[in-house]
């Protein structure tokens, strides 16, 4: 456990682990393509703000093409769209015994595990709100569930050793013998705020809006139809329930599990997604395409139709290349899609 642990992407995610982590006296090294953030955090120190915790922490930080040797223990935190690229660079410096766990949003286990092994990859499902700022500075939203579990379901020792570290940052994460699971609970949801981030309104305020519910439950539906297809149970987390969006459920179980996601969503200091902060803020591309387009793919191998998910990619793309704005009338016309 005294061997360090390399965290490759500083963001949101990646960089709030570290600054956990090394305030603990873990030993991180934490890698970013933004040269001035690094720097930031290895010297002046990385600022965790926001109503969950604030303090400052020196976290050693580098570029990609300045990392040296190997590390038996690699947290992947780059946006999903950047995972193949990432694996790339990071394969050299991943020891033979050593393993890869994915702290991101998606599938992105499938593609770690084509890349390396499954025995190279763990997963990880994490839902806490937490923004990047500036260079040096993340705003830690809320608190929110962290899962960890091998791929093939076994409890090694080296699952147990992650979840005490993760347990460092979040006191609830807790160890699944099915993280794949969460993995498909998550993208569900995930799709309701990428939804969400056609508007300007809030995750909460989209959510409290029944008028736009019929959204919520034809893109909750579509995802669980396709987990559901791939044999996969998905598991529920802080207001969302999967079995409320499966093919034949109550409406008012679903209406519920929205309701329940907007009082969930009405209690952090992150008002908007990190979708709608790369759309509005960062003026950059989302992970549309790792994230909702592959599950409609998937859907299409399995002989099921996402025509809400496929639309919500197309009005996602026409925000990112400046076609559309993020407006009540771009989520109209997902709204059109759905009846």
């Amino acid at each position: 456990m005294a061997e360090t642990i390399l965290i490759w992407g500083a963001g949101a995610i990646g960089g709030t682990l570290g600054a956990y982590w090394a305030r603990a006296g873990i030993d991180v090294l934490m890698v970013d393509i933004n040269a001035e953030h690094a720097t930031v955090c290895s010297t002046d120190g990385l600022t965790i703000e926001g109503p969950v915790d604030t303090f400052k922490q020196v976290v050693p930080a580098t570029t990609p093409d300045q990392v040296t040797g190997t590390y038996a223990r690699i947290v992947l935190a780059v946006k999903a769209q950047d995972t193949a690229a990432a694996l790339v660079q990071l394969a050299p410096h991943l020891a033979d015994d050593g393993f890869v766990l994915s702290a991101q949003n998606g599938l992105n286990e499938m593609l770690i595990s084509e890349s390396l092994s499954v025995q190279q990859t763990m997963g990880c499902f994490v839902n806490f709100g937490a923004d990047w700022h500036a260079p040096g500075t993340i705003l830690f939203g809320n608190r929110g569930a962290v899962v960890v579990g091998e791929l093939d379901g076994r409890t090694l020792k080296r699952t147990h050793e992650m979840l005490a570290l993760l347990r460092i940052f979040e006191p609830d994460a807790v160890l699944s013998e099915n993280i794949w699971s969460f993995l498909w609970g998550k993208l569900g949801y995930g799709a309701m705020l990428f939804g969400t981030a056609l508007t300007n309104d809030s995750m909460s305020a989209n959510f409290a809006d029944r008028s736009r519910m019929k959204v919520w439950i034809a893109l909750g539906r579509e995802v669980m139809a396709v987990a559901r297809a791939r044999n996969v149970d998905p598991t529920g987390f802080n207001g969302f329930d999967p079995a409320a969006f499966m093919p034949g459920a109550d409406e008012e179980l679903a209406a519920q599990s929205i309701a329940n996601l907007a009082e969930f969503n009405r209690h952090t200091a992150k008002t908007h997604s990190g979708i709608w902060r790369d759309l509005a803020v960062r003026k950059r591309d989302t992970e549309v395409d790792a994230q909702v387009a592959l599950v409609a793919d998937l859907g299409k191998q399995s002989g099921i139709a996402c025509p809400a998910l496929r639309c919500l990619v197309a009005l996602i793309h026409d925000i990112e290349q400046g076609r559309r704005e993020q407006s009540l009338e771009t989520l109209e016309m997902l709204a059109e899609e759905c009846t």
